[in-house]
């Protein structure tokens, strides 16, 4: 090893140094003590450097010897791992060759196989030629009459089979079905509401209504005109009436007139306030209304900005029935359905509470509330599956999965219920959301209120837009275009407001 002459060399500079060490100084002593003294130093000093040589020789023989042996234990080492790796490369050529003979076996019989596969195709085909020639017919035409004997032979009796397999099936479908369903209905058991189109204000005293009149009934006109409601002051004792088709309008009029009575400081520009207040009120009302509604089913999960168009369908109605309320109840019956047969009960619950969120749409937008409702949920990236389920409840797309069907189901159940719906309700207002539709129509309205049970609509326009002489000619526009376009008993009155303002502020 190279490491040897290394510790050799390195031995024999220490010794040399050493003694070069103790030669300076004892010759340094020398001077001090004289010559005697000197020369015994000097033998003790070699003594003691003959010692040290003597020394550091036997611990390198021993580092060699060290250095020697692992250096033979890692020669064996090696020689070992070499046998190995031959062994283990003898055990894989013969493997291989084993491998290599397996594939030419299996090649052999590969072409073997394939040789009989075409001998046995010609002998099939020579047995069937000599059977078409014995029958004198062909194997299509022998395949042809022996399916119409046995149709004719067992006609009779496989569509009493099928027949009987059919009504007991469908017996059993029908009380299944019959069975789910009414299980459903018995365990949802919900009050039937009817909305109404008025709201009663409960006042203190009877001179609170002298307030909201007004001097010349001014109060009453501006509120009136600020949330398209008619206000009903009559002879019924501490309390006042408010009267829209609109929910949503009327529980905007009752909240500001509730706000006014508690201020007490009835007159225009506090009525523009509390009416400003009471909308952003009621926008929370709506959000809380949605929260709540999805809480109480168990859908957690709906984006943020569906909420509040969820909650506005407290405020819409069909047939007079609380459109969500009737979502609530669907999501119930339909996740019960849903249960009871296995489906996604997750996708059933959501597709049913949102199945009429389109009915919270403004009316400007054009589209069924099917159509509507399928592009929001699509906006704000709701499932699939959810809307699959969702958009066949009305059958204006095709049932595409399970779900759809329990939607469309649990849609019929809700409406369906003795006491639910009232249909000549619904005619009424829609009437009402018609003429409003209409005056909306036309160019430079801002907004329109149809109030007094459709008898009269007040019609807001943009100044900019529209000059008092244009006033004068929309107004019979619009007369015209009611009588064309809307069946109503007997007249409808059209009040054009054309209304100027001008602010500025005084610092």
């Amino acid at each position: 090893m190279i490491i040897t002459p290394i510790l050799a060399a390195g031995v024999a500079i220490l010794a040399f140094g050493g003694g070069y060490l103790i030669s300076l100084w004892l010759g340094k002593k020398t001077k001090a003590v004289g010559d005697a003294a000197i020369k015994a130093e000097i033998e003790a000093a070699e003594t003691k450097k003959k010692e040290i040589i003597v020394e550091a020789k036997a611990k390198a023989a021993l580092i060699v010897e060290e250095a020697q042996k692992e250096e033979r234990e890692r020669k064996t080492e090696l020689r070992r791992i070499e046998e190995r790796l031959e062994k283990k490369d003898d055990a894989l050529q013969t493997e291989r060759a084993a491998v290599d003979r397996d594939a030419r076996k299996a090649r052999e019989d590969m072409e073997q196989i394939k040789v009989l596969q075409v001998e046995l195709q010609g002998g099939q085909e020579k047995v069937n030629k000599e059977l078409e020639r014995v029958a004198g017919l062909t194997r299509e035409e022998a395949k042809k009459q022996i399916i119409e004997k046995s149709e004719e032979e067992y006609k009779q009796e496989i569509g009493g089979v099928i027949s009987r397999l059919e009504r007991d099936r469908k017996n059993e479908i029908e009380k299944k079905s019959t069975e789910i369903i009414t299980t459903a209905i018995q365990r949802y058991a919900r009050e039937c509401i009817n909305d109404v189109t008025t709201s009663v204000v409960p006042i203190q005293n009877e001179e609170i209504k002298g307030k909201i009149i007004g001097r010349e009934g001014r109060n009453i006109r501006a509120f009136e005109r600020l949330t398209g409601v008619e206000v009903i002051v009559d002879e019924s004792p501490e309390s006042i009436v408010i009267s829209s088709f609109d929910p949503l309008r009327r529980e905007h009029a009752r909240l500001a007139l509730e706000k006014l009575i508690k201020d007490g400081r009835i007159q225009p520009a506090k009525i523009e306030e509390k009416i400003e207040e009471a909308r952003r009120e009621l926008d929370e009302c709506v959000r809380k209304a949605g929260e709540d509604a999805a809480y109480e089913v168990g859908v957690l999960d709906l984006p943020k900005e569906i909420i509040p168009v969820l909650g506005r369908l407290n405020y819409r109605t069909s047939y007079g029935q609380n459109v969500l309320q009737h979502s609530i109840e669907m999501t119930f019956i339909a996740g019960m359905i849903a249960t009871e047969l296995h489906l996604n009960v997750a996708v059933v619950k959501k597709a049913a509470l949102l199945h009429d969120i389109g009915k919270a749409m403004d009316h400007e937008l054009e589209g069924t509330h099917v159509e509507l409702g399928r592009k929001l949920l699509k906006k704000y990236g709701v499932e699939e599956a959810v809307i699959k389920a969702m958009e066949a409840h009305h059958e204006e797309y095709p049932f595409s999965s399970p779900e759809s069907y329990i939607v469309a189901a649990a849609d019929a159940i809700s409406a369906a219920r003795p006491g639910a719906r009232r249909e000549t309700l619904e005619k009424y207002l829609r009437r009402l959301e018609e003429i409003e539709t209409v005056v909306n129509g036309f160019d430079g309205v801002k907004q329109s209120y149809a109030i007094s049970a459709g008898r009269e609509v007040r019609v807001f326009v943009t100044p900019e837009k529209v000059d008092d002489f244009r006033a004068l000619q929309l107004a019979k526009q619009i007369a015209g275009k009611l009588k064309s376009d809307v069946q109503f008993p007997g007249e409808i009155k059209v009040t054009v407001i054309r209304e100027v303002k001008a602010v500025e502020i005084a610092r």
